[in-house]
């Protein structure tokens, strides 16, 4: 039995007439139903009298979980208590013994008056979509419900502290025709989703069951004052050992729209990771329409084999780690794949509404290049900040950013469904997996008298994607995003600068160890570096060094704010290759700002580098191709609405200016978010010291932090 009380909310998708389901339901089960043009009516088991302008609050047993139904009412049940296994997440059936249905629209009199489809909704996760397998005894279901927005009427108050319980647990899970065990948090692939108003307080309790050291990152978090909650292993905290737990507190400031969790250490992201929703305050309208449901797409990457052994080996090695067996959509590979038509998601939308789809791009290695069949959408936020509108047929969306657009659905029944399909934009000379992820988009026929609505013998349409290495649809693409830059949504642009500073992104080499034969270029090992400097992760976490003053022997204060020996950097590579190796941080006084410039190299060819920083949102004041010009590029900055984000591509043979408030005081890591760079030392850290007042200060660390 849930320990927490339930309270449920039916609404009739027809619009409410008459006596609308007013009978006999379930004992331990209360339904409220709303009627927009009336009162509100609510019916109660064991014979009571209907009770009107009420919310009953009730406990329901998990015994009422059964297999969905169709149904065109939908029932939303929301958690006031800590979540357990118990909880209603997924699909379920209420039994109705009796219905009254005097007065009810034509269509729902005709349904069995017995068995109702219904949808639940957790309180924190809003989660009428990513059905639980704890409760449903199946991993991520072939199609996800699309999920209503929270009504006002039933959502909490500002402020709500919200609890989650994260398992990591390993499962079993099948693609492309084999069976592996992967690690997932509560048995789910994707993971459970994270929901938030802005404001509100996440305590996550973090269990460790499997035999790996985990840690995980709410990736574009702010983490105000909270940095020992940021989850980077060896830089904020110590990773959570095997058969221990961690608690992650952080309270959402300032942010709304979609961010992303994941693992942070070595490459169990491949598999642990899961969308985080941040609605707006109350009474915070959205600066666009408000669209008809919502839907998660998101972008993973698929190996038969086990992605820590595919990393190991090539560290060891020194060459390119295997590429990936298939691209994913919501973990699912779709019908382009062998042994995959069953494994694809279906969006499945109505005719005249707008949905609005959150992507997230948590592929291990690959930008990806995202389009659906004769549609167009448009774009609204990047890495949860709203961005002016703009409509695109083609997205371009890295590994650890986020876009949210809006589709608008033809207006008619188009007679036909639709692919959505992803594929790489792969700038490197190295492999990589040239592969299509493809799901579907169906369209809901009108006064169909079928259960599911749908049409299966349809033409399908593909969309047209771009070459894998077309950098100017990529240019494009990146070039249109510009912030609101409204009273309500400012672009607090530093408009002075205090520090600049100028990195170096880009590949190298390191020599092969003595006897032994290594892959790399010339019998070389693959490296990466920041100015130069291969970033050594320590063993002690950084943050908890600096915070104890034992950083002597873990960092030095040091790292270069140019590169050392400054060469033609899209030029013709010099004749050394070789990085140094070192664990430096770039030490800032609370409240400085920031410029830094991160050029490209093309030592080992050119390539594009999302490059992620930590604890920060900065402004893309400035791109272009070809080497940094300070004398003439800076008078071509956008001081006015730059696009704000956590997560940004340095452009292949190019660069990038970005701008910074450093008013976050901890250890904050900035790397490169393809994970085969980040292993070959793409990574350094900021260490922002507190400020003379208070709510300047980084507080202790909990005591439960995780030991080395």
């Amino acid at each position: 039995m849930s320990k927490g009380e339930l309270e449920v909310l039916l609404v009739d998708a027809k619009g409410l007439a008459g006596a609308d389901v007013i009978g006999k339901i379930d004992p331990y089960v209360v339904i409220q139903y709303r009627d927009q043009e009336r009162k509100s009516r609510i019916a109660r088991n064991q014979g009571r009298n209907p009770i009107w302008n009420q919310t009953l609050k009730f406990p329901v047993y998990s015994s009422a979980i059964n297999n969905p139904i169709q149904h065109k009412l939908t029932l939303r049940i929301m958690d006031y208590d800590t979540v357990t296994a118990d909880d209603f997440i997924g699909h379920a059936t209420i039994h109705v013994g009796e219905v009254i249905a005097s007065g009810m629209e034509k269509g729902i009199a005709e349904l069995q008056p017995t068995k109702y489809r219904v949808v639940l909704e957790d309180k924190r996760y809003h989660d009428t979509g990513m059905a639980s397998s704890v409760l449903m005894g199946a991993l991520f279901l072939s199609s996800m419900v699309v999920f209503a927005f929270p009504d006002d009427a039933r959502a909490e108050h500002a402020g709500t502290t919200r609890h989650y319980s994260f398992d990591i647990r390993m499962a079993n899970v099948s693609r492309l025709c084999a069976t592996k065990s992967i690690l997932t948090v509560n048995g789910e692939f994707p993971g459970p989703r994270i929901v938030a108003r802005e404001g509100d307080r996440v305590v996550v309790k973090v269990s460790n069951h499997v035999p790996h050291n985990v840690t995980i990152h709410w990736h574009g978090v702010r983490q105000l004052r909270s940095g020992w909650a940021d989850g980077p292993a060896y830089v904020t905290q110590c990773p959570i050992q095997t058969g221990h737990n961690y608690v992650y507190n952080f309270t959402v400031v300032g942010q709304r729209g979609t961010l992303f969790w994941h693992a942070h250490v070595s490459w169990l992201r491949a598999t642990l990771y899961g969308p985080i929703i941040i609605l707006p305050r109350h009474g915070v309208p959205y600066p666009f329409a408000k669209p008809y449901k919502e839907v998660p797409i998101i972008f993973g990457e698929w190996w038969k084999a086990d992605t820590e052994a595919i990393i190991s080996q090539a560290l060891q090695t020194g060459g390119g780690p295997n590429v990936s067996d298939a691209y994913t959509i919501n973990g699912l590979p779709g019908p382009l794949y062998n042994c995959s038509a069953k494994d694809t998601f279906k969006l499945k939308v109505k005719p005249g509404k707008t949905y609005l789809l959150r992507l997230i791009n948590a592929a291990v290695n690959d930008e990806l290049f995202f389009s659906i069949a004769n549609h167009s959408v448009t774009v609204i936020e990047v890495d949860a900040v709203y961005v002016k509108p703009f409509d695109a047929e083609t997205i371009v969306i890295s590994p650890g950013q986020t876009t949210n657009v809006l589709l608008h659905a033809k207006p008619t029944y188009p007679s036909a469904t639709f692919f959505m399909m992803a594929r790489p934009y792969a700038t490197g000379s190295g492999t990589f997996d040239n592969s299509t992820v493809a799901a579907v988009l169906e369209y809901r026929k009108p006064y169909s008298s079928s259960a599911a609505g749908f049409d299966k013998n349809l033409p399908l349409y593909k969309p047209t994607l771009p070459a894998f290495n077309d950098t100017s649809s990529a240019a494009n693409f990146t070039g249109k995003l510009r912030s609101l830059a409204t009273a309500l949504f400012p672009a607090n642009v530093p408009q002075t600068v205090d520090r600049r500073f100028f990195f170096t992104v880009g590949l190298g080499t390191r020599p092969c160890p003595k006897n032994q034969t290594c892959q790399g270029p010339n019998g070389t090992m693959f490296a990466a570096a920041v100015n130069n400097i291969s970033f050594v992760s320590p063993t002690t976490a950084l943050l908890q060094a600096h915070f104890t003053g034992k950083s002597s022997g873990v960092y030095t204060p040091d790292f270069p704010v140019v590169p050392l020996m400054p060469f033609n950097y899209t030029g013709a590579p010099p004749n050394n290759t070789m990085v140094s190796n070192g664990t430096k941080l770039v030490v800032l006084p609370f409240n400085t700002s920031v410029e830094l410039v991160m050029q490209d190299t093309s030592i080992l060819g050119a390539e594009s580098h999302p490059l992620h920083l930590h604890g920060y949102n900065f402004f893309v004041v400035g791109q272009g191709f070809g080497n940094y010009d300070p004398v003439n590029d800076p008078a071509k900055f956008n001081l006015v609405d730059p696009v704000e984000r956590n997560t940004i591509g340095v452009t292949a043979g190019g660069w990038v200016a970005i701008r910074f408030l450093a008013d976050n005081p901890g250890v904050w890591f900035m790397h490169c978010h393809i994970e085969a760079h980040m292993s070959w030392g793409l990574r350094m850290a900021w260490l922002v010291l507190n400020g003379r007042l208070p709510n300047q200060t980084l507080p202790p660390p909990p005591s439960d932090l995780p030991k080395c």
